[in-house]
């Protein structure tokens, strides 16, 4: 499936790129049809070097956007849109990227007929093994969520939720890849008390979460079947899993989790 019309990125950062080159690699669109409008010097060199048209005129670029990704920082927000927002028309799709700005923030800053997607991407997107949640707003046409499902499953996995789970979908694969980092710290650490060298135990341990990751992704067996096939009464991985289940693992992993959507919530306040 190709992309219909022209994609526009309002700022060039890391997902940016992420996202024109997964579609590019996938061929959804072709490279003259992505545009880049964005302050910095060397964000800019690097969509000319993909190929992408970039722009001067922040109004000029937005009303050749048939879709807009909103892909500047949360704080730049409001300066980003008043000066996109005198090129634009309610046909364009605005699609933003940005942690805890709501739809209802964009619409009252474009105008309430705007038809507005919100998506939470993670990181892994870098790598094409992304995981976003993506909520429409009221105005959308269905047509507009597959668009927004071709954007973001060029670079990974998409879920369709309502807006109010997007704060559970930040504590979840948002911020997800740093509690699956902080855990290999802590084998590597773990691994390097018992005797290994630190270079090892990295490997080891970022392997097997490479492992695992893709053994859960492939396999039709939901994640507690896989972890039981590994744990052998009176074995190593049961030790393991007894001291994790008595030290409150899940529970901490519930906390945390909480905590991530609280804090989610407070920032689109």
């Amino acid at each position: 499936m190709s992309l219909q019309g022209t994609l526009g990125f309002l700022g060039f950062g890391n997902m940016g790129r992420a996202i024109a080159g997964g579609l590019m690699e996938c061929g959804a669109v072709g490279a003259k049809h992505l545009l880049v409008y964005d302050i910095d010097e060397d964000k800019i060199a690097q969509a000319e070097l993909m190929g992408l048209a970039v722009h001067k005129d922040p109004a000029a670029f937005s009303a050749a956007c048939d879709y807009l990704v909103l892909a500047v920082k949360p704080q730049s927000m409001e300066e980003a849109l008043s000066q996109v927002k005198p090129g634009l028309t309610d046909r364009t799709l605005v699609i933003s990227i940005a942690a805890g700005i709501s739809i209802a923030y964009i619409q009252e800053r474009l105008g309430a007929s705007f038809r507005v997607v919100r998506v939470m991407p993670n990181t892994p997107a870098l790598v094409g093994a992304g995981a976003a949640g993506v909520a429409l707003s009221a105005t959308c046409k269905p047509t507009d969520g597959e668009v927004a499902r071709l954007i973001f499953e060029a670079i990974g996995i998409v879920e369709m939720v309502p807006e109010n789970l997007i704060d559970a979908v930040t504590a979840v694969s948002g911020s997800g890849p740093a509690y699956f980092f902080y855990l290999v710290e802590c084998l590597v650490r773990a691994g390097v008390a018992e005797g290994l060298s630190e270079p090892q135990a990295t490997r080891l341990a970022s392997q097997t979460l490479i492992g695992a990751g893709l053994l859960l992704r492939d396999s039709a067996e939901a994640p507690g079947t896989l972890r039981e096939r590994v744990t052998s009464k009176g074995g190593t991985t049961e030790a393991a899993l007894k001291t994790f289940a008595a030290e409150g693992f899940d529970k901490v992993v519930s906390a945390a989790v909480n905590a991530a959507s609280e804090r989610s919530r407070a920032l689109g306040r």
